[in-house]
């Protein structure tokens, strides 16, 4: 039987995240002057006291990508905003994400100084720039992860992966790894309360303090070379990949609300 937070602790624990947000906006103000190496600590380690504080458990398994591999991106299904928390835990990256984002209040700040990568979903013609921006990062050693879906679901099932902003990874040459990421509430069961579909920020985060735990979990499959594959090449292997690893369908069906990232 679903349990849920008492009210008390689910106000604690927000004052405690307000807290942990105001911290990261200062810390975001001097990151961009540190070396790589103490940036991905300090995104690893301000990610992670966010998940602690909202009694989310990570769980990773496969081969994480190494620290001196060069030119990888990630590739991930998409199931709430929370994703990039787990990820920023787990794997220090920089990520891809809608441009309205960058004018959100204290998030849009924290996102730019993190080195987020925008993208005007409305241009088609800003793919363009935005993979010669992703090829660049990637053939400086950073990483960089995408959301091809372009839109989230609720755990039980993966979009159609779209193949535009892959053509990155072909022209840098790097190792794309598909990232599976699931989350399951305390009977095991898929969180669909972790799900960011239809829904505000405010109520979205009103369902995560609800839940008295979850566990996420992501699984890093076997990274794919990118030189000699085209990018829809690419996007088949790595949702199938994905599909593969969470047991779940995917279905080919235009999304009706795309979060983050344009069709291609």
């Amino acid at each position: 039987m679903q349990k849920y937070t008492p009210l008390l602790l689910q106000f604690f624990r927000l004052l405690r995240l307000l807290l942990h947000v105001v911290s990261g906006v200062a810390q975001s103000i001097v990151y961009p002057y540190f070396s790589l190496r103490i940036q991905r600590k300090m995104m690893q380690r301000w990610a992670s006291g966010f998940l602690s504080i909202l009694s989310i458990r990570l769980q990773c398994l496969g081969n994480l990508p190494k620290f001196e591999k060069q030119h990888v991106m990630l590739a991930a299904n998409h199931v709430s905003w929370l994703d990039v928390c787990i990820l920023m835990a787990a794997c220090p990256t920089r990520f891809v994400a809608k441009s309205e984002i960058r004018r959100w209040p204290i998030l849009g700040l924290l996102c730019r100084n993190a080195g987020t990568l925008f993208i005007e979903r409305a241009k088609r013609s800003d793919t363009l720039r935005i993979n010669q921006q992703i090829c660049e990062v990637l053939k400086q050693g950073e990483r960089v992860a995408v959301f091809p879906e372009g839109t989230t679901t609720d755990g039980r099932q993966i979009q159609h992966f779209h193949a535009s902003l892959l053509q990155s990874a072909i022209t840098a040459d790097a190792l794309l790894y598909p990232v599976a990421i699931g989350y399951r509430n305390r009977d095991g069961g898929v969180c669909v309360e972790a799900a960011y579909i239809e829904s505000s920020l405010v109520l979205s985060l009103k369902k995560i303090l609800s839940q008295p735990h979850i566990d996420a979990i992501l699984i890093f499959n076997h990274p794919i070379a990118c030189g000699m594959k085209n990018r829809r090449e690419l996007a088949r292997q790595a949702e199938q990949a994905i599909a593969a690893a969470l047991v779940i369908p995917v279905t080919h069906k235009e999304a009706e609300i795309s979060h983050d990232l344009p069709v291609e």
